[in-house]
């Protein structure tokens, strides 16, 4: 999927279409400290194996691209639901 850089779409703070700035969002690092994380480590530690099943079947042909949208007239940023897609690219 081929995305422009810039783009006229509505902002919701502006109440008005206005020209957006497309970035595209990258997946931060998980916490360590998050409870699933902790269950997980100290079920790793020591002579267990890992403690889910392997996933079954294939995976999913796309993924969901995150993107979000730079309002140019008041710089405020929104992310609406993201739509999936093999590869997206931002270009000109």
């Amino acid at each position: 999927m081929l995305r422009p850089r810039k783009i006229k779409r509505y902002c919701p703070s502006c109440k008005t279409h206005t020209l957006h700035e497309v970035h595209k969002i990258k997946k931060k690092k998980a916490s360590e400290l998050k409870q699933g994380q902790r269950r997980f480590r100290r079920v790793m530690k020591g002579y267990r194996g890992f403690p889910r099943p392997k996933p079954e079947g294939r995976e999913k042909t796309s993924r969901r691209a995150a993107l979000k949208y730079t309002c140019t007239k008041c710089k405020k940023s929104h992310q609406p639901p993201s739509q999936r897609a093999k590869k997206v690219q931002i270009g000109e």
